[in-house]
């Protein structure tokens, strides 16, 4: 779905996370005011939310298959607003897709934005389990603790890995009655959703989780892609337990590009986008959207 006010706008992919979790509606219900300033591209990537399909084959959830799709996007996109290049921006697992087609296509790519930028991800998924497994004793949560022992820590399969993120939730206050139904309300509100949507988010992450959590686990940024050659940005929630930020940190201090620059958003866990949107929509503007006008003096960036 491509949303704006102007076609001379820069066109910017949003990439969402999972694999497989949708975030169209949690972004047009916290984001849309970007609309304004960026021609938006949302994605429900294969298999994720309305692009899930039971028919899908289970071979094709592939890293390479994923960037092969991101290509025929980003060509169609090109096309349609006759820009020559897109600015991305990439969430958690889209951060990892993100990068990984930035270094292929640098051509294609204006600037690239990465929010719960994943980097070592054997590393993050560590330091992730130990946070879950200290706040379940700090808790005296016996339960917790006992079920977090169970699965061990990561390497772990897509199981264990959505018990360990279940915990992470409940820590947090996200699966309470009050959490769910409105986040609930969030996804069945916007036009470009309804009630029937609702089991194939679900599917969706389910299925794509299962299919592709072995290879994307393994994926190490700071190895496989040292250096880009955009303008870099990323955005770090302080307080994120799912992709922790001190990793994240670790690959933009190694990362090398031409220009690169660190924001933190202090009240923020893994959805700083829905967290914090002010500061993300203000950042985006302001930050990334400046930066482009500066690089490319032809561009429009509305405020």
């Amino acid at each position: 779905m491509i949303r704006g006010e102007n076609l001379v706008n820069p066109p910017l992919i949003l990439l969402h996370g999972g694999p497989g979790f949708s975030e169209m509606r949690l972004m047009r219900h916290f984001n849309a005011p970007l609309e304004k300033s960026f021609t938006l591209v949302y994605w429900d990537q294969r298999g994720s939310g309305k692009s899930f399909d039971r028919k899908i084959p289970k071979s094709s959830m592939t890293v390479e298959q994923f960037i092969s799709d991101l290509d025929e996007l980003v060509d169609l996109v090109r096309r349609r607003v006759r820009q020559n290049k897109v600015a991305i921006f990439g969430h958690s697992w889209g951060s990892v897709l993100g990068v990984l087609y930035a270094a292929r296509f640098p051509e294609k790519v204006s600037v690239y934005v990465g929010g719960a930028q994943i980097g070592d991800s054997p590393s993050a998924e560590s330091v992730s389990y130990a946070l879950a497994l200290a706040e379940a004793a700090r808790r005296n949560n016996r339960k917790a603790v006992r079920e977090l022992s169970a699965i061990g820590p990561p390497p772990y399969d897509a199981n264990g890995l959505w018990r360990e993120r279940t915990w992470l939730q409940r820590f947090d206050g996200n699966l309470t009655l009050r959490a769910l139904w409105y986040f609930g309300r969030i996804v069945l509100r916007g036009p470009e959703s309804s009630i029937f949507d609702l089991p194939n988010l679900m599917r969706g992450f389910r299925f794509s989780l299962d299919a592709m959590w072995p290879e994307v686990s393994t994926l190490n940024l700071i190895k496989l892609v040292p250096e880009l050659r955009m303008p870099v940005f990323f955005f770090l929630g302080r307080r994120d337990q799912w992709v922790p930020s001190e990793t994240s940190l670790a690959y933009f201090e190694a990362l090398t590009a031409p220009s690169k620059k660190l924001v933190w958003f202090e009240e923020s866990g893994h959805q700083l986008f829905a967290d914090e949107p002010e500061k993300f929509n203000d950042a985006m503007v302001s930050l990334v959207g400046r930066h482009l006008l500066m690089t490319f003096p032809d561009m429009r960036i509305a405020n």
